[in-house]
C-alpha cells in the first residue's frame, strides 16, 4: 500500500492540474450530442465544453426545425437546448414542443435545458415536456459538465425523505405527498384505480393533454417512470380509499 501512495498522489496532482488548466477528463468517448441555441456564441461555448467531457458534437442548430432534423438524422445520446426553443410550440400555434417530439422519436436520448433564469413555472413546463435536467445559464461551466456526466455515469445520489404517517394510517407515506397538489393527488388516486387518460379527462372535465401534464409532474415528484410504478406507490402508501366494510343483508 505504501509503495503505491506516491503514484496515487501523482495521479491526484495531475487531475488537479488538468482541472485548473480547464481540461476535464471525460469517460464518454463515442457519445454524441446535438446542441441548440439561437446565439452562435453559446453554441461555440457548449461545443468546447462537451469536448472536455469526451462528447462529440453531432450537430448545431439555431432553429427548432433544424434541431429536430439533426436529432432524427444523427440519433445522438444527448440534446442540450435553450429553454424557449425546447419547450415552446415550434410553430407558435399550439404545435408539439421540441422535447416532446424528440422524446417520441428517440426515447433513450438525454435532454438538458438551458434557462436564462430560475423560474419555477419554467421548470415545471420543461420537466413536463421531457427534460432530464435544467441548468441556469449563469452556472459555471464545470456545473454543466457535472450535470452531463451525472446523466450518463451517476456518481452521487440525493436521499429521499423518510416516510411519515398520513392521517393516522399505519402505512408509511413519503413527504413527496405534501409536494403533490390536490389535483395531482386526485389524478394519482384515479390512475391507481385503473382509469385511462381518456377516462380521467372526461371525469375531471379537462383535456387528455392536461392529464398527461399532471402525470408527468407526478412521475417526476415521486421519482417513478410510469403509471404502473406510480400506482404501486399509491397502493403502498395508502392513498387509495379503503373499501367499505361488507355488511350482511338482513334476513
Amino acid at each position: 500500500m505504501l509503495e503505491r501512495a506516491p503514484n496515487a498522489l501523482c495521479s491526484v496532482r495531475e487531475r488537479f492540474r488538468e482541472r485548473k488548466s480547464g481540461r476535464i477528463v471525460g469517460t464518454h468517448a463515442g457519445r454524441t450530442a446535438v446542441i441548440v441555441d439561437t446565439h452562435p456564441l453559446w453554441l461555440d461555448a457548449l461545443e468546447a465544453l462537451l469536448k472536455r467531457v469526451d462528447f462529440g458534437v453531432a450537430g448545431r442548430a439555431t432553429s427548432v426545425e433544424d434541431a429536430r432534423a439533426l436529432v432524427l438524422e444523427t440519433r445522438p445520446d444527448l440534446l442540450i437546448a435553450e429553454c424557449a426553443m425546447a419547450t415552446e410550440s415550434a410553430n407558435g400555434s399550439g404545435g408539439k414542443r421540441l422535447l416532446e417530439q424528440v422524446r417520441e422519436a428517440h426515447p433513450r436520448i438525454k435532454c438538458v435545458v438551458l434557462a436564462d433564469r430560475d423560474d419555477p413555472r419554467g421548470r415545471e413546463v420543461a420537466f413536463a415536456a421531457g427534460a432530464d435536467a435544467i441548468c441556469i445559464k449563469l452556472a459555471e461551466s464545470d456545473d454543466l459538465a457535472a450535470v452531463v456526466r451525472q446523466l450518463f455515469s451517476p456518481s452521487f445520489y440525493l436521499a429521499r425523505a423518510q416516510p411519515t404517517p398520513l392521517n393516522g394510517s399505519s402505512q408509511p407515506v413519503s413527504d413527496a405527498v405534501a409536494v403533490l397538489t390536490k389535483r395531482e393527488q386526485e389524478i394519482l388516486r384515479l390512475t391507481a384505480e385503473g382509469h385511462s387518460n381518456s377516462e380521467l379527462a372526461k371525469m375531471l372535465w379537462v383535456t387528455e393533454q392536461t392529464v398527461k401534464f399532471h402525470l408527468s409532474n407526478i412521475y417526476r415528484k415521486l421519482e417513478v417512470s410510469n403509471r404502473t410504478e406510480a400506482s404501486r406507490w399509491a397502493h403502498h402508501h395508502g392513498l387509495l380509499k379503503e373499501p367499505e366494510p361488507h355488511t350482511p343483508a338482513a334476513a
